[in-house]
């Protein structure tokens, strides 16, 4: 595996937006979009330093989707039917998140300044919620430090970060178990994640090193004979078996990403070999020692099961690999 491979992003997605499942690499057109995904495509294409003519069509749509989706008082539709009608009502699960985080990554980061502006002015639409859900506020908090990283005084993206910590609460005492939750779920690295950034952007160290004690606790306890070993899609609590399964890419690519905003922040190459660790998972070294992404297509595997991979290379997957693979180039730079 070199870099990113957009091939089999560009299958999935049309003139609309991106189909969500496929059955091995031919989309399921019959099955629509959602926003989720859609969000998560921004997200990466947004990392690229250059975007080729083709990929920043699909920028553009993805944007315009997620506008899309938005209501005016800044919640979103998430599932879109193939005949173009929203199946839902707007509200603000984890779609609400991701979208904020597409749309910060693309406000800060993107290539193109029209969708930069773009961009920001819905995450502003948006940005005022305070949803529930822990993983709903870490995704959207994700969003905030892009901009906040772009522009330092940009005052909801600062508010919204700094409401992370008491969403996601302080580490537990117990060291065998210091989650701050009962169980471990889905996505996981995201909430140390957050904290990581909002303590460096806020310049709170009590909350950047709580940030990093739970990621370093996570990928101990998500790791077997220094390869990934993530929990599987039903969760996991101390002395449950392992490995188990369905293992999904989505935990490896939160993984990658918190370890690599934890090297960039530190500099400690433990989170370096954390980097490496997630992209080794994808080409093979995990507990089946099964290959994860299809070399010829470019698309994600849609999980590891007990037998081996889900050979059906969905969109959640597929920007799994993708959003990993994206920072070999972290990996190049430290050995450069």
């Amino acid at each position: 595996m070199s870099g990113p491979d957009f091939a089999h992003l560009i299958r999935l997605s049309d003139d609309t937006g991106l189909y969500e499942h496929a059955e091995g690499p031919s989309p399921r057109r019959e099955h629509g979009y959602c926003l989720d995904d859609v969000a998560r495509g921004l997200v990466v294409l947004s990392r690229e330093p250059q975007l080729s003519t083709e990929l920043a069509d699909l920028a553009d749509n993805y944007l315009a989707f997620i506008a899309y989706a938005q209501t005016e008082d800044g919640r979103f539709h998430n599932r879109l039917g193939p005949g173009r009608t929203w199946q839902d009502e707007p509200g603000l699960g984890d779609w609400w998140g991701r979208a904020l985080w597409g749309l910060g990554t693309a406000a800060a980061r993107c290539s193109l300044p029209w969708i930069r502006e773009a961009a920001l002015e819905c995450f502003d639409r948006s940005a005022h919620h305070r949803p529930p859900s822990v993983r709903t506020m870490a995704f959207a908090a994700l969003g905030a430090a892009e901009v906040l990283t772009a522009d330092p005084v940009h005052a909801s993206a600062a508010a919204l970060l700094g409401d992370i910590p008491s969403h996601v609460g302080k580490p537990r005492p117990d060291a065998n178990w210091p989650w701050p939750e009962n169980r471990l779920f889905y996505a996981n690295a995201v909430l140390p994640e957050a904290l990581i950034a909002a303590g460096d952007l806020l310049a709170d160290d009590k909350v950047r090193d709580d940030g990093l004690r739970l990621l370093d606790w996570l990928l101990t306890v998500e790791s077997f004979d220094l390869h990934l070993s993530p929990v599987p899609t039903g969760g996991w609590f101390l002395g449950e078996p392992r490995p188990a399964f369905d293992q999904q890419p989505i935990e490896v690519a939160a993984m990658a990403d918190a370890c690599a905003r934890a090297y960039r922040i530190t500099a400690d190459p433990a989170w370096l070999a954390g980097v490496h660790r997630c992209i080794a998972w994808f080409n093979g070294d995990n507990d089946l020692g099964s290959l994860m992404h299809d070399e010829q297509t470019g698309g994600g595997y849609d999980g590891l099961t007990p037998t081996g991979p889900n050979i059906n290379q969905g969109a959640e997957s597929t920007l799994a690999l993708i959003s990993t693979t994206q920072h070999l180039r972290t990996l190049l730079r430290s050995t450069g």
